[in-house]
């Protein structure tokens, strides 16, 4: 009996809760650029019954993004896909941060929008700081949202982002990744398939504790404090809505982004009115 493929990009927090949520009775096929974190995390998920497979990526680089697709089809019917792989502000370059954010999502969703099979559907879990952004034009946006993955890199508006602080560089990334889901959905509907971002709060995983502990640490706990809910995420709220958005429930979305952030945008928002 054939079993759907659930394929979970990225081992943080985030992409555990999802295999742990959404792996059960499907076949997983679990990756990450962390060798040693992904051997961990796939014993962990085969001692509590699943099904796992890894494969290292690196989702920077169209072949190996290409090879973990190819080994998602030898496990067919690939069906549902969760990428959550990306750095932080606090865990990497500005440079570092557009490979990994920004054309890693970019590839992700081209080259997995040619394999997902019919009645699929995927997330891409994006950041409430890609609501945030300011000052981005609409050709700007239209560019992030449009052009071949291979070519976002050399964007000439990008260039001072690279080589800027982080922070910019993340919060355009993650604008991208909204924007970009929201372009490529009619192509993947062509496919019968759906594809949905997820923008996270400030969600108490390793790398925001990381967050946290820095630079952005105590703004963040101010926009915590002001928030509808008034506390942290956690991973299991993430796993939450990405079985909803995965499942036959979200049958008719796609395109969309699905702020899980606690209300912190919505408090901001009502200040600023």
């Amino acid at each position: 009996m054939s079993r759907e493929v659930l394929v979970v990009i990225g081992t943080g927090g985030m992409g555990r809760a999802i295999a742990r949520r959404s792996g059960s009775g499907r076949k997983v096929l679990l990756a990450d650029f962390n060798q040693p974190a992904l051997a961990a995390v796939g014993e962990e998920l085969r001692g509590e019954g699943h099904d796992v497979t890894t494969q290292a990526v690196d989702v920077g680089d169209r072949d190996s993004v290409l090879a973990l697709a190819r080994a998602a089809v030898d496990l067919e019917p690939v069906a549902r896909i969760a990428h959550t792989a990306g750095l932080s502000p606090a865990q990497a370059s500005s440079e570092a941060i557009l490979r990994v954010d920004l054309l890693g999502t970019a590839l992700v969703l081209e080259t997995f929008g040619q394999v997902v099979a019919p009645g699929g559907a995927a997330v891409v879990i994006a950041s409430m700081a890609g609501h945030m952004a300011v000052g981005l034009d609409a050709e700007t946006e239209r560019a992030l949202a449009t052009v071949p993955a291979m070519e976002l890199l050399g964007l000439p508006f990008l260039a001072a982002a690279a080589t800027g602080d982080p922070g910019p560089a993340y919060t355009i990334a993650k604008r991208a990744n909204l924007l970009r889901v929201q372009a490529v959905a009619g192509v993947w509907g062509e496919r019968g398939a759906r594809v949905n971002s997820i923008s996270p709060g400030v969600i108490s995983t390793p790398m925001g504790q990381q967050e946290l502990e820095g630079d952005s640490g105590e703004q963040m706990r101010a926009m915590v404090a002001m928030s509808g809910t008034g506390r942290l995420g956690t991973p299991d709220d993430i796993a939450a809505a990405a079985a909803f958005l995965l499942g036959p429930a979200a049958d008719f979305i796609t395109g969309t982004d699905l702020l899980v952030d606690g209300g912190v945008v919505a408090a901001l928002r009502g200040m600023r009115g």
